[in-house]
């Protein structure tokens, strides 16, 4: 199987954009862009995010709480500074670090997960995080990724590659 040809198939299907952050062990702000994100159950709460196995980023979230916060269309640049593209003149907004880690500024939604479980996911690990906190905004726009390229929500107008 082509696993190139894999991908493109997989990436006909649209998703939003989310950043997960967390802190380390020296309380720095840390954090990964993530579009394989999906809630799990409501009852009890659950989230998943998936993560490529031989990163930093998944080996210093293990055991550790989290947020995701799902971007809005205004939002490319924090994605791609959080994808290893650093734009060294972009100032990530933080907003008040909740007990679950440090939260985004002027993100359409956060939801704040303690460690609930982790699976092998082939070349990924699978994080659930049990759901203690969430807040979001019905107003904006989501940033989408399609076919390996940002879209804004609103006109469906690609806007980076």
């Amino acid at each position: 199987m082509d696993s190139k040809e894999l991908r493109n198939c997989f990436g006909q299907f649209a998703t939003g954009v989310t950043v997960i952050t967390w802190k380390d062990d020296e309380g720095k702000n840390c954090g990964v862009t993530v579009n394989s994100f999906t809630s799990v159950s409501l009852d009890p709460a659950l989230a998943l995010v998936s993560i490529i196995k031989n990163t930093n980023s998944c080996k210093a979230l293990q055991n550790r709480s989290f947020v995701i916060n799902i971007l809005s269309s205004a939002q490319e640049a924090v994605a791609w500074q959080f994808a290893g593209r650093p734009n060294p003149d972009l100032v990530i907004e933080w907003d008040q670090d909740s007990p679950s880690g440090p939260r985004l500024k002027n993100v359409l939604a956060t939801i704040e997960c303690a460690p609930w479980a982790e699976y092998d996911g082939g070349d990924h690990v699978l994080f659930v995080g049990e759901v203690k906190d969430f807040a979001y905004d019905s107003e904006a726009d989501s940033l989408m990724f399609f076919r390996g390229k940002f879209l804004k929500n609103e006109k469906n107008s690609v806007v980076a590659n």
